[in-house]
């Protein structure tokens, strides 16, 4: 047996054990990649500057005594973050 012919020896190199190795590897990876990306994204450290800039007048403004706390957390919530 020729060794160009590859394991199965009818020449085409590839079963379908292979084939499905291949499809099964490439849709974890993209995924995985995909998930990584979106979960470092949506750390509140890559937010937007605007909404840091009005989470940190809500904080100046609870710290000043201007809104009590009930307010600063439906407030905070509003915006969007998890905190």
């Amino acid at each position: 047996m020729p060794w160009w012919y590859g394991p199965g020896g009818d020449g085409s190199g590839w079963n379908w054990v292979d084939f499905l190795l291949v499809i099964v590897s490439m849709v974890v990876f993209w995924g995985g990649l995909i998930t990584v990306v979106l979960l470092v994204l949506r750390h509140p450290r890559f937010a937007p500057p605007w909404q840091r800039d009005a989470e940190r007048i809500l904080a100046d403004r609870l710290a000043r005594g201007e809104i009590d706390n009930e307010e600063y957390r439906s407030r905070l919530a509003v915006l969007g973050t998890r905190r």
